[in-house]
Order: C-alpha cells, then sequence, then structure tokens
C-alpha cells in the first residue's frame, strides 16, 4: 500500500559540495555599499535581490566558493543533477521562487507524491500502513495538545500504545523532520510549522535554481566575513581581502556559525541572541548517494520508502531518482550525527547493509558508485536545518528583531517555514525591506497599531497529516 504525501511525514537532508554555477564578483571587493548582505544562500540571494531591485548599491559576502548556502546541486558526480543540500520547495500557490524559476527558463513538478513501508523483507499489508497512520494520528494529537498548555519535548508527550510503530513514529516526526531526536523537539515549534505538503522539485536541481537566481549580483565568493562592527548609523565587515563600509548589514549566516562565534560581532551582541541561536541549533541530517547497476529493490521511480525499525538506527530512501539509478538513504538525528562524524567509508557501509537487510545481496553488488554529505562538518554551515528546543520556540522572533543598523535572516528567523527554503527566501525579502526602510529607500512601516490585523491560519485536528519536507527536502 502506498502512502499519500499528506498522510506521511518525509524530511531529508544533506551536504558535501560540488560547486554549481559558481561566480566571483568582478574586481576588487568594494569599500561601501548602502546594504551589505552576509550569506550567499537562498536567504542571502533573497534579500540581495531585493535591494537591487530598490535600485540601492548592495554587495554579498560568502565563505564558501559557491552560491547556494544548504541548496548545492551536483551535476558532475552522478549523471543527473544531484541536490546535495536542500531538495524540495512547497507552497506553489504563494512561492514567488517558483514564478522566478520558471522565468529563468527552469523546469518545475511535483515531487514524488507516495512512500512505501517495508517490514522485513516485505512491505507493508494495507492493515498494517492504516496501523502506521493510525499511531501518526495519535501521536500528532498528543503533541498537539501538549503544546496548548506548555512547551515541553515531543518526546515526552508520545503515546504509550503506539506499539510496534512507536520507533517509526519518532524517527518520522524527529530526526526525519527536524534533524533531531523528539526529546531535543519543542512541541510548539513543531506545532506551529507551517503546512508543507505540496513538495515541488527542479529538475535542474534546486541549488541551481538559487545559483541561478543570484546570477548578476556583485556577490564576492570565498571571501568569508570575519568580523562585524556595527553601530546606530553603520556598520564595518571585516573580510580576508579588506574592509566594507555599508549603512545596514544582513547577517544570514546559519544558527551554529552565529552560536560558534566563527563571526566576530562588536560590540557583543546582547546574549538573547546568542540564546536564541544556541537554542534554534541546526539538527543534523545527510544523504548517503549509491548508483546502482540496474534496479535490485525492484522499484519504481522516484519511490520513497521507510521501514517499520525497534530503534531510531534507521533511514529513509528515495530510489530511482529522476528513473535513474541513483538512490539516497538519507540519515538524521543523533544517530546520523554520529555516523556522519566516522566518515564516508562508514556511512556507505550502513546505508549498503541497511538496504541488503530489507532487499538481500544483490543490493552490494550492484553499487558503482557512491558519494555522502557531511553537513555537520561543512565550516561554513555546521548542519542541518534549525529546530527549537523545549521552550526556545518564541526565540525565533526574537532572532529576527535588528540591532542597530543589523538584521538576521535565515529559515531559523521563520517562525511557521523554519528549516524550508521557503522561509529562508522570505525571511531574506523581510530583512530587505526592514534595512531599505531604515536607509531611507523605502517609505517607513505603518505604527503597529495601524496594521491590519494578520490573518489567523486555521487550527486544523491533528491527523496523519504532519507538516511535510523540510529544509534538505
Amino acid at each position: 500500500m502506498t502512502i499519500t504525501r499528506r498522510a506521511f511525514l518525509s524530511g531529508a537532508a544533506a551536504l558535501a559540495a560540488t560547486p554549481a554555477l559558481a561566480q566571483r564578483a568582478a574586481g576588487p571587493l568594494p569599500r561601501e555599499a548602502d546594504i551589505v548582505v552576509i550569506g550567499a544562500g537562498a536567504a542571502g540571494i533573497a534579500a540581495a535581490r531585493r535591494i537591487a531591485a530598490a535600485n540601492r548599491k548592495v554587495v554579498v559576502l560568502e565563505a564558501a566558493n559557491q552560491i547556494g548556502g544548504r541548496c548545492i546541486t551536483d551535476s558532475s558526480t552522478f549523471e543527473i543533477p544531484f541536490d546535495r543540500g536542500a531538495r524540495w520547495i512547497h507552497n506553489p500557490e504563494t512561492n514567488p521562487m517558483i514564478r522566478l524559476a520558471r522565468a529563468a527558463g527552469l523546469d518545475i513538478m511535483p515531487a514524488p507524491s507516495g512512500q512505501k513501508i517495508r517490514i522485513g523483507r516485505r512491505f507493508a499489508r494495507p492493515s498494517e500502513t492504516e496501523d502506521f497512520l493510525a499511531a501518526l494520528v495519535k501521536a500528532n494529537r498528543a503533541i498537539d495538545d501538549a503544546s496548548r498548555k506548555a512547551d515541553v519535548s515531543c518526546a515526552s508527550v508520545m503515546p504509550k500504545e503506539l506499539g510496534d510503530w512507536a520507533s517509526t513514529a519518532e524517527f518520522v516526526l524527529g530526526a526525519n523532520f527536524t534533524g533531531k531526536d523528539l526529546k531535543d523537539v519543542s512541541a510548539v515549534d513543531k506545532v506551529r510549522a507551517q503546512d508543507r505538503n505540496s513538495a515541488i522539485a527542479c529538475r535542474q536541481g534546486l541549488g541551481t535554481l538559487v545559483a541561478k537566481l543570484g546570477e548578476g549580483l556583485p556577490v564576492a565568493l570565498s571571501t568569508p566575513a570575519n568580523r562585524i562592527e556595527w553601530g546606530s548609523r553603520d556598520a564595518v565587515v571585516y573580510t580576508p581581502v579588506g574592509r566594507l563600509l555599508a549603512r545596514a548589514a544582513i547577517v544570514t549566516v546559519s544558527t551554529n556559525v552565529l552560536a560558534a562565534g566563527n563571526l566576530k560581532i562588536a560590540p557583543e551582541i546582547p546574549k538573547r541572541y546568542f540564546e536564541a541561536a544556541s537554542k534554534l541549533s541546526l539538527g543534523s541530517y545527510d544523504h548517503i548517494a549509491l548508483q546502482m547497476q540496474g534496479n535490485p529493490m525492484g522499484l519504481s521511480r522516484d519511490d520513497i520508502l521507510i521501514e517499520q525499525s525497534n530503534s531510531t538506527r534507521t533511514a529513509m530512501l528515495y530510489a530511482n531518482m529522476g528513473s535513474s539509478s541513483l538512490c539516497s538513504i538519507d540519515i538524521g538525528g543523533s544517530f546520523g550525527r554520529d555516523l556522519s562524524a566516522q566518515g564516508e567509508k562508514e556511512m556507505v557501509a550502513f546505508a549498503v547493509e541497511w538496504l541488503t537487510k530489507m532487499f538481500g545481496s544483490d543490493v552490494a553488488a550492484a553499487v558503482k558508485k557512491s558519494s555522502v554529505t557531511r553537513w555537520n562538518a561543512a565550516p561554513h554551515v555546521l548542519g542541518a536545518m534549525s529546530s527549537a528546543v523545549p521552550g526556545a520556540q518564541p526565540l525565533r522572533k526574537a532572532l529576527s528583531e535588528p540591532i542597530g543598523c543589523m538584521y538576521f535572516a535565515g529559515e531559523a528567523t521563520h517562525e511557521t517555514l523554519w528549516g524550508t527554503v521557503d522561509g529562508a527566501w522570505e525571511s531574506g525579502e523581510r530583512a530587505a525591506e526592514a534595512a531599505l526602510r531604515r536607509i531611507g529607500a523605502l517609505p517607513a512601516a505603518p505604527a503597529e497599531s495601524a496594521r491590519p490585523a494578520p490573518a489567523r491560519r486555521r487550527r486544523q485536528a491533528p491527523s496523519a497529516a504532519t507538516p511535510g519536507p523540510g529544509l534538505f527536502n
């Protein structure tokens, strides 16, 4: 029995990095700009495009040697574009990235719409699949009910009667959605996550899309911002190739990079920002890509599969991607973090062992090429997608608040689209508009009392339809 996307949670993640559509700003680093953007991921590119559209001078500083941040497409290792980071975007009715992708000549299509469950060497029967969906309903309802009273960990309120599906539900709702174990996931944060079931893919790769949208912008690659000196009127950003003075700065580095103190900020920002960064830390999620000869598992194009597991030492399979022989085994949470830390050889060995357990020994002989991602070891990111620890959900809003002439953006600053490229893009546009207003390039925002009340999203009864894929899908 195949489960529809709405009835099943798919999260995913990864990195390693083959540069795609890299560019470098021509000439030396400018000495001045109206606004400087730190980071050329989705948030940084969105911010820079908005600033450029307002006819203001913007410079983007990127520490890595390619545009994309956590959106990187590898077009050389395998015979198809392989997204080593984010795979999918969401909300096709409102997401501006979809319109921009089509305008750029890229192909947009629905992401795979069905998933399967494996129990040992066979697929789950319809009745077993229904039992799993019922377990997800119970788990989601318990988390939703608990979130109305207090912001506790999702693990602390998981029902006891999930039976053989307890570990599977924990993997699906925890590691596979947030990159963290459920004990480290805020119930309020999970419940507030906006619906993400309408996933959209780009045939050329999501990393290709973000890089394409960055074309023409003044992006200085391999140019890390080492230090920011900020005040009420301007900011000075120091890099290995010089310093840049700007009237405002937009910082899009990940929460893990910010919490690690890798970007020096003077004067020191209030402790609440570092507290927010540390409690909205990035989870762990990686892809283990295996290119196989033939189709030893007998799966269809773009099949997505999980197993009934008795522990969280498990994974999600994305098989025969785009009708190719490429498969991705996705690992997350504490198990994924520990495995990734052991290195590529151990990651590939686990993937082969895991597939062999379900499909037989022919799998190992069919593997012809492999590649893994290790986002936790990527120095300019240090993880996958953000997830709030229990009690920390309000810190998303706190992290998005400006300080002096400095603004923070990125998926971690979005209260409902955290963990998604959509949220990163929207946060970048939001920060850019605030910075433009500050320097007088846009009219001042209306007073809080004069603003129309935001539309409330209808609260639906909990079901098996949990929030869909996050940033790494």
